[in-house]
């Protein structure tokens, strides 16, 4: 009986701890009610079998305290994956990609690619977005845009697109993995993790 409970709790998911950064002057004062932090949190509740220790902040478009809050949310709260929404287009007070490379140990290029690849099935502005990824300590950093349903979009890509389109959080999981976090599980419904032969957990 003992074993099989051990068996039982090593194959619990690991718990997570998760930052959430939405970026915005007015949202942040209070002019109207923010929608990137309640976008982000209910796409991830439906996309991860995880449990999740959610750390949220949502502040203005200051570079300095945009850094500042990454640094904070890695370095002090542990998260191993922040997500940012808004503040990267090309106007003068867009200056989440700057915030976040500021913070960066590795940049991870291919993350900025795909969503805009994604936005481009939709509206040929999606090439002023400048979203960055990147790596720090243990922790993968991701700017996202400013909409819920772009953000919907980014995270879980174009299923029914022929062809198909990948969503960026599929690769997620296993960035977590390479860096020496916990191991995400996600709904495949959602969105299907891809991870190599090796890296997989057997199924309990």
């Amino acid at each position: 009986m003992n074993d099989a409970l051990a068996s039982t709790e090593k194959s619990k998911p690991d718990r997570v701890r998760i930052g959430l950064l939405s970026i915005s002057d007015r949202a942040s004062a209070g002019v109207y009610a923010d929608q990137g932090l309640p976008a982000l949190q209910a796409w991830l509740t439906r996309a991860l079998r995880n449990p999740v220790d959610w750390e949220t902040r949502l502040i203005p478009d200051e570079q300095a305290g945009i850094s500042a809050a990454l640094r904070e949310l890695v370095d002090e709260r542990g998260c191993v994956l922040v997500l940012t929404t808004g503040g990267t287009g090309p106007a003068p007070r867009d200056v989440t990609p700057e915030a976040t490379l500021a913070v960066a140990e590795k940049t991870m290029p291919g993350f900025g690619e795909q969503m805009r690849r994604i936005g481009l099935h939709f509206v040929p502005t999606a090439l002023l977005s400048r979203q960055v990824a990147v790596v720090r300590g243990r922790a993968l950093i991701i700017n996202l845009p400013g909409q819920p349903k772009s953000i919907a979009e980014t995270l879980e890509g174009l299923p029914r697109a022929q062809p198909p389109v990948p969503g960026i959080f599929a690769a997620v999981p296993y960035c977590i993995d390479l860096l020496g976090g916990p191991f995400l599980e996600t709904d495949a419904a959602v969105c299907a993790a891809f991870r190599p032969k090796s890296a997989q957990r057997p199924v309990a």
